[in-house]
C-alpha cells in the first residue's frame, strides 16, 4: 500500500538508511509538509514494515526503497502521478531510459593545507549561481530553493576565494542530522589541479560529524574522490 505521509514520525519508521533516504528527510526537515509543490510518501508491506520512501517535488522524483519493497506497485504508482526525473538506486527496475552512476561515501575526516585560500562558508548565491553555471536552470526559482533549505539547516554553500573572487565551488545539497550530500564541484578552468577542489571537499567533509555522500557520473573522477577517503558503495539511477 503506498499512502501519502504528513508527518516525520511516518516516514521515521522506515529503517532502511542511503543517499535516497537522506535526501527524502532532509527535504521533509527544509519544507516539512504543508506545501503544495512537494509531497512525500510512503509504502507499507502487509506486515507493517515501511519498505520505500520518496518525495515528489516539481515533478522530481527521489525514491529509496528496499528489497522487500513491492516493485510492481511502485511502478504503476509511479506511471500514474507521472514524473520528469526519478533518482533512485538500481534496486528499482523502471521500463524507462535512465542514466546510472556509482554512489560514493566517506566517514573519513582528511583535512588538507589551505594556505592562500580564503574558504567562505556563507557565499553570495548570485555569484555562486553564475560560477556554476546551471544550464537551463532559472536563477530565481533555485534562488528561492536553495536558500530556503540554507536557512532551515538542510543545505549550505561553499566556496574557495582568492582575492574576492570565486575559483571553487561545492555544495551540501542535503543535510540530515549529522551526514550531508555533496554536489555541484567545481574549479576554474585556469586553477584546475591546483588542490583547490580537494581542500574544499576535505573541509567540508570535516565540517559534519557523520558521513558524506555523493552520485558519481560514470566513469568520472573516481580516483579524486578516492584520494578523499571516499569509497563506491553502490549505483544509482536517473530515470526520464
Amino acid at each position: 500500500m503506498i499512502e501519502q505521509v504528513s508527518d516525520f514520525s511516518e516516514l521515521n519508521e522506515f529503517k532502511h538508511y542511503d543517499i535516497f533516504a537522506l535526501r527524502v528527510l532532509s527535504l521533509a526537515k527544509a519544507y516539512g509538509f504543508s506545501y503544495p509543490f512537494v509531497r512525500f510518501f510512503r509504502q507499507m508491506a502487509d506486515d507493517g514494515s515501511v519498505t520505500a520512501i520518496f518525495h515528489v517535488l516539481d515533478g522530481i522524483v527521489n525514491i529509496s526503497v528496499t528489497a522487500e519493497a513491492d516493485f510492481e506497485e511502485l511502478s504503476d504508482f509511479l506511471k500514474f502521478i507521472g514524473f520528469s526525473s526519478l533518482f533512485c538506486s538500481e534496486l528499482l527496475e523502471l521500463d524507462a531510459e535512465y542514466e546510472q552512476g556509482s554512489i560514493m561515501k566517506t566517514s573519513k575526516k582528511i583535512e588538507l593545507p589551505c594556505d592562500y585560500r580564503v574558504i567562505d562558508e556563507y557565499p553570495h548565491l548570485f555569484d555562486l549561481f553564475n560560477f556554476i553555471d546551471y544550464e537551463n536552470t532559472d536563477f530565481e526559482a533555485w534562488y528561492v530553493d536553495i536558500s530556503h533549505r540554507i536557512r532551515h539547516g538542510a543545505a549550505k554553500a561553499y566556496t574557495i576565494n582568492i582575492d574576492d573572487e570565486i575559483i571553487s565551488s561545492a555544495i551540501f545539497s542535503s543535510i540530515y542530522n549529522d551526514d550531508a550530500i555533496i554536489s555541484a564541484v567545481q574549479t576554474k578552468p585556469e586553477y584546475r589541479g591546483m588542490g583547490y577542489a580537494s581542500s574544499l571537499v576535505s573541509a567540508m567533509c570535516c565540517d559534519i560529524k557523520g558521513t558524506a555522500y555523493l552520485l558519481r557520473e560514470q566513469g568520472k573522477n573516481e580516483s579524486f574522490y578516492k584520494r578523499l577517503g571516499f569509497e563506491n558503495c553502490g549505483k544509482w539511477r536517473m530515470y526520464k
